[in-house]
């Protein structure tokens, strides 16, 4: 059905993923009320968050979550945590078991949220644990969608500071692309197998 591993020369052929839906950055608690109000009624959400990296040996030294990223099949909501919070409404969003959130290694970046308001994560997937019943042998996400959508990922923007005040536009992208390309490998894990 789909290939156990794939190569990084073969990776580098495929054409490039691209989002060409809306990308909408929220910075202060009223626009994320508004965000909200269009993630109302969604039951499928591409997640995925980003932190300034750290370059050093000293392992105390941690970022706290500076992205949050919900993604539509054509909207991308980048949630700008510094500024806006994990509010009450976002917490009701992130409990909630009938909105699937789809990502990859899912259980740090859950923790990475709860330092900033404790909640119970419902409705979490994590792509690492329903690639192994495809036959699928990678656990990144770009071997994965490499693999299942057969587009190359870019991830030059990871170890970028996430912290800046303004995100660039290859931020910008990089952030959208990654939630939306979970919740495609998603949909196209489910086409192929005929899971609901």
């Amino acid at each position: 059905m789909f290939s156990e591993t794939v190569d990084s020369q073969v990776i580098e052929q495929l054409p490039a993923a691209h989002f060409s839906g809306e990308i909408i950055e929220i910075k202060t608690p009223r626009q994320a009320s508004q965000a909200l109000a269009q993630l109302a009624g969604e039951t499928l959400l591409g997640f995925d968050t980003e932190t300034r990296p750290t370059f050093t040996a000293n392992r105390a030294v941690r970022h706290k979550t500076a992205l949050l990223q919900l993604a539509t099949d054509n909207k991308a909501f980048l949630f700008r945590l510094p500024y806006c919070r994990v509010s009450p409404g976002l917490v009701t969003l992130l409990s909630n078991p009938a909105v699937l959130k789809v990502g990859v290694a899912v259980r740090d970046d859950i923790k990475g949220l709860q330092v900033y308001r404790p909640f119970v994560p419902g409705g979490f997937i994590d792509l690492q644990s329903i690639t192994d019943s495809c036959g699928i042998k990678e656990k990144g996400l770009r071997k994965m969608a490499a693999i299942v959508l057969n587009v190359r990922l870019s991830k030059g923007q990871q170890l970028s500071n996430w912290d800046n005040n303004e995100l660039s536009l290859a931020q910008r992208h990089y952030a959208a692309l990654d939630a939306w390309v979970c919740r495609e490998i998603f949909c196209r894990l489910k086409e192929v197998t005929g899971d609901e």
